[in-house]
C-alpha cells in the first residue's frame, strides 16, 4: 500500500468539477483507492463518496492506493492535484 497526505489548496475545496477529475483518474487503476479526510475514509471512484466529506480549503487528505497498479495510481493522482491546482 501507497499513501501520501495532501493539503487542498483550492479556495472552493473539493466540489463537484474537481472531484469528478479524481474519480475519473482513479477510476482508470485497477488498485483499491481511498481517501482520508478527518477520519472518515471513502472508495475515491464514488463521486457520491468524495462529495460526502465536503472537502473544503486547507483541509489535510490523505489518499492511498493497494493494489497491482498502486504506484501508477497515486502518481496519476498527485499529478491530477497540482495541475488543476486543488492540493500540494
Amino acid at each position: 500500500m501507497v499513501e501520501k497526505k495532501f493539503k487542498v489548496t483550492a479556495e472552493t475545496g473539493i466540489h463537484a468539477r474537481p472531484a469528478t477529475l479524481l474519480v475519473q483518474a482513479a477510476s482508470k487503476f485497477d488498485s483499491e483507492i481511498n481517501l482520508e479526510y478527518k477520519g472518515k475514509k471513502v472508495n475515491l471512484k464514488s463521486i457520491m463518496g468524495v462529495m460526502s466529506l465536503g472537502v473544503g480549503q486547507g483541509a489535510d487528505i490523505t489518499i492511498s492506493a493497494e493494489g497491482s497498479d498502486q504506484e501508477d495510481a497515486l502518481r496519476t493522482l498527485v499529478e491530477t492535484l497540482q495541475r488543476e491546482g486543488l492540493a500540494e
